[in-house]
């Protein structure tokens, strides 16, 4: 991960509505994109510094840590 600029993980935003982190990651980092994923879902495994998968649960409350990749 070295190799993306900016901020690459919110640790902090597990249990927020996966919309609210989708914003705070977007301002924090506008060079990344955030795709909101329920959990469950298959995601495409290569790795991208521009892209930031967010999980989230039935609820769409963030699940996992959301990192660049």
């Amino acid at each position: 991960m070295s190799e993306c600029k900016g901020k690459s993980s919110w640790p902090e935003l597990v249990g927020v509505q996966g919309t609210e982190a989708e914003a705070t990651i977007e301002r924090e980092n506008p060079l990344v994109n955030v795709i909101i994923v329920p959990e469950g879902n298959f995601v495409t495994a290569d790795f991208k510094c521009d892209r930031v998968w967010v999980w989230v649960d039935a609820s769409g409350n963030v699940k996992r840590i959301p990192i660049i990749g």
